[in-house]
């Protein structure tokens, strides 16, 4: 209805980077700034690159808000990505210029038109890890856990994290 206000989502977000890390992380933010609101930012994590040979990656994690839907937040994220000089051909384990994804929308849980919430919440350090920082008492729609309980219990030792010194522009 005209005049109505918006509804806004909350939404988690993966980004990463390990090609000109800075260039493309600081990028990455202020590009998804013009198009959300209320954001706020994990630490900045240095991490190995998982599942080939690359150089380290940086990984973050926002919180935001957003009245668009979860189709539109996922063809955003492309747009900014291939903006930023990712080709739609990379492969799942190559080196990123920027990697962007949406971990959750709300407490949906679906497969189409992306799965959420994001499978690699659970298995992946550099996610899971800047989660339980920036918003430690969300609960996981599947698991139903909060975000601080599941890396307590996370078992993958072999996933080395470091918090990286950088601030970051937001807007």
């Amino acid at each position: 209805m005209l005049g109505e206000p918006s509804t806004k989502h909350h939404i988690l977000i993966s980004l990463g980077s390990n090609v000109d890390r800075e260039q493309y992380t600081q990028a990455g933010i202020s590009a998804l700034a013009k198009y959300l609101t209320d954001i706020r930012l994990s630490s900045t994590y240095e991490s190995e690159a998982v599942g080939f040979a690359g150089a380290p990656f940086y990984n973050l994690v926002m919180s935001a808000y957003t009245d668009l839907s979860i189709a539109e937040v996922g063809r955003l994220f492309k747009d900014i990505e291939q903006q930023n000089g990712r080709l739609k051909s990379d492969k799942k384990f190559a080196p990123r210029t920027l990697d962007i994804d949406l971990l959750t929308y709300d407490d949906v849980i679906c497969v189409e038109p992306v799965v959420l919430p994001r499978p690699e919440i659970e298995f992946h350090a550099f996610v899971l890890q800047p989660l339980a920082e920036l918003v430690p008492t969300h609960i996981h729609p599947s698991t139903r856990q909060n975000y601080a309980q599941l890396w307590a219990q996370f078992e993958h030792p072999e996933q080395k994290l470091w918090i990286v010194d950088l601030t970051w522009r937001v807007k």
